[in-house]
């Protein structure tokens, strides 16, 4: 019998893995001693977003924006984590000391500019990315022909050129295929999980590396969807052109995030699975093969969000007794 994970959601970071629960999120770091840490973070929803992230086309907008704003936390402890373990044996003391203020001296301020700081990154990449393929179609393309949905169709062919191009390139990098594969690892691992196996590193290793429930596929049906959302919306000239994507941007987003849950639940069903395949080819760039280390990072940091949860909802453990710092780091 197979399990249902509609709370769950991965995140690859640095050297680590991110998942996040109904009342947790929790990222595992192997460091370089070996040793996984733990930054366990309670979700702590406001009411308000609660509400907003059931209403349909608008949460996608909202659920895409409060992951920005909360991964950037996660993040940075990754970052951090792997900084520290590169630093000389006799510098870490002081680097320790220093953490250990910051942790002390969040403030709702700090916490809100880092917040602030996610969602701007994703905002102003996303709107970079929308934009550019517009003026470089514009440049080539403008005299070819007057039909303005075959501009269109250019332009995301342009969008997705420069998605694969820099995809490819970053991939190339050490960093950032490890990344990759933390990536391939989360996958493995919410895969095995709702097929009900035994979150053992051999079993999760027989998994595809490629989810229909995954960022990258919603990144290709932006680009699909939008072609056709923009179509709908003639325009004269480029400033009208630019001005459209600009507002018709959250429709795209919010579209795009419903098509994709819709992808998900009928990805079982005959003939309609194949409608979340151009998200999974896309994921050949986005994840890579782990390793047997990172799967079992990413395993412990799953079982830990999981262990959180049901303690949450048991109530032996509240979100209240979570600082937002490292708790109680564990070894795998």
């Amino acid at each position: 019998m197979s399990q249902e994970t509609p709370s769950y959601g991965g995140q690859a970071v640095i050297e680590g893995v991110m998942f996040g629960g109904k009342h947790i999120n929790v990222t595992a770091v192997r460091r370089k001693n070996g040793e996984i840490t733990f930054l366990e973070v309670p979700r702590s929803d406001k009411s308000w977003v609660v509400k907003l992230r059931r209403i349909p086309l608008l949460r996608g907008l909202v659920s895409i924006i409060d992951s920005s704003a909360k991964g950037s936390k996660h993040l940075n402890y990754s970052a951090e984590s792997y900084a520290e373990d590169e630093t000389e044996p006799e510098d870490q003391a002081k680097q320790q000391e220093k953490a250990k203020k910051k942790e002390e001296g969040w403030s709702l301020g700090m916490i809100f500019g880092v917040a602030i700081m996610g969602i701007l990154s994703f905002l102003i990449g996303k709107l970079i990315f929308t934009l550019v393929p517009v003026f470089v179609e514009n440049f080539l393309f403008k005299n070819a022909f007057d039909n303005y949905i075959l501009h269109n169709l250019v332009e995301g062919g342009i969008k997705l050129v420069l998605l694969l191009v820099y995809l490819w390139a970053i991939s190339q990098t050490p960093v950032v295929k490890r990344l990759f594969q933390y990536h391939g690892a989360e996958h493995k691992v919410i895969s095995a999980f709702e097929a009900g196996e035994e979150l053992t590193v051999a079993n999760v290793q027989k998994y595809s590396r490629l989810h229909y429930r995954c960022g990258s596929s919603f990144m290709m049906l932006t680009i699909i969807l939008g072609v056709i959302i923009y179509s709908v919306f003639p325009w004269d000239n480029l400033v009208e052109r630019v001005v459209q994507r600009i507002v018709l941007l959250p429709v795209v987003i919010g579209i795009s995030f419903e098509v994709l849950k819709g992808t998900n639940a009928v990805r079982d069903i005959p003939g309609l699975k194949y409608l979340g395949y151009p998200g999974l080819w896309l994921q050949l760039l986005t994840t890579k093969e782990p390793k047997d280390e990172m799967v079992e990072v990413s395993i412990a940091s799953f079982n830990r969000m999981r262990e959180l949860d049901a303690a949450i909802e048991a109530g032996a453990y509240t979100e209240a007794s979570v600082s937002g710092g490292i708790l109680d780091p564990a070894k795998g």
